[in-house]
């Protein structure tokens, strides 16, 4: 389904790359692609650090990483991909003013974005499931091992190699932007044949919708089941109520992390799909660049969410640390207090046991016999 480039027929239905002299010629001004180099590099920069620092720490304590922190690793890798491997080609196309690395290079850049950016959103998608069978299904948390995260991350890289490769064997392929200083999927080709059409339709189902689908899904299930059993949480025991404040994290986390994931992507999404259904150059250049710099913003947000969660997570166990221990000290005095109590009645007792005791003896030696009693006496 790979079509000759170097073609350049006047069709109107074909895409924008093949009706026009230079496909890689940036179709915004200087300015315009100074200013996106900038806001590129700046993006860049943060998302590498943040993701960086992630990883960093995480390597820190790696064999105390719970499942759902192994996936949260695994998307920053995503990110950090998305990072370094691609946004400098379209930093230096930008600030050239052109796409400088040729067919080969839009397709590698292409792929690259494709390949983790799927990974992300597929990621996203087996932290969602997780989060739901934990909340909702108590006893699914029993049996869930590291090796089943292993097993779940080798499945999330098969299924992104899979649908970013096929373009690369000829169904489908990867193209240049409109706007020329990028490249992404061709999302055209479903303007020249049915083949086409057949082939974007698949992304868009497994690669897009089918995974927010599932996500919207969890998400949903999970808020209905924590308002109907918020009021059972608080008769649990500590160590039951702690677990649930850790789930309930992670669980905030991940759902911040999928809303600012598509909060980022889906309007990127809308732009290509009108781009493969709708008329062709119905949309203006310069309005198709901006949910494409948007989207590549998206491995930006996630080591905010992290530091947000994990510094607000910090301040309420503080709180809740200092709560414990002054009710630790509130009743070390007061059991203090009840031992001393208790000790002093016993020892009142005891010494009014003695002088009963005592008292008794002494009248019984004073009405007896006094032969007998003198020995008892003596005895005593």
């Amino acid at each position: 389904m790979a079509l000759n480039h170097t073609a350049r027929p006047q069709d109107e239905r074909l895409p924008h790359y093949l009706r026009e002299g230079d496909p890689f010629a940036s179709k915004l001004s200087w300015e315009a692609d100074l200013v996106a180099g900038f806001y590129l590099t700046i993006i860049g920069i943060l998302s590498t650090f943040g993701n960086g620092y992630v990883l960093y720490m995480s390597s820190r304590r790696k064999k105390k990483l719970r499942p759902a922190e192994i996936m949260t690793i695994n998307l920053a890798i995503c990110d950090l991909g998305i990072s370094v491997v691609g946004k400098p080609f379209t930093i230096i196309s930008c600030f050239c003013h052109r796409w400088v690395f040729g067919w080969i290079g839009c397709r590698w850049y292409g792929w690259a974005g494709f390949f983790f950016g799927c990974g992300s959103l597929i990621t996203m998608t087996a932290v969602s499931l997780d989060r739901y069978l934990k909340i909702c299904y108590l006893s699914y948390g029993v049996w869930l091992k590291r090796k089943h995260a292993y097993i779940c991350l080798a499945v999330i890289w098969a299924y992104a190699s899979f649908w970013t490769t096929m373009p690369l064997v000829g169904l489908g392929d990867y193209a240049p932007e409109p706007f020329g200083t990028s490249c992404t999927l061709d999302w055209w080709l479903a303007q020249a044949s049915l083949g086409g059409q057949i082939f974007i339709l698949n992304i868009l189902f497994f690669c897009l919708l089918l995974p927010t689908a599932v996500i919207v899904f969890s998400y949903v299930k999970i808020i209905a089941k924590v308002k109907s059993s918020s009021k059972e949480v608080a008769h649990f025991d500590s160590r039951i109520h702690s677990s649930h404040v850790l789930e309930m994290k992670l669980t905030k986390v991940a759902m911040l992390i999928c809303a600012g994931f598509l909060i980022a992507w889906i309007p990127y999404a809308v732009v290509s799909v009108w781009s493969a259904f709708g008329r062709p150059d119905s949309i203006p250049i310069q309005l198709s660049v901006v949910p494409t710099l948007l989207a590549k913003s998206a491995a930006m947000y996630n080591p905010i969410i992290y530091q947000v969660i994990d510094y607000k997570f910090a301040c309420c166990q503080t709180g809740r640390l200092k709560a414990t221990k002054k009710k630790s000290l509130e009743d070390f005095r007061l059991h203090t207090v009840t031992t001393v109590r208790k000790s002093s009645a016993v020892l009142e007792i005891h010494q009014e046991s003695r002088c009963i005791f005592t008292i008794t003896c002494d009248l019984e030696g004073r009405s007896g016999n006094n032969g007998d009693h003198d020995k008892k006496e003596a005895l005593f």
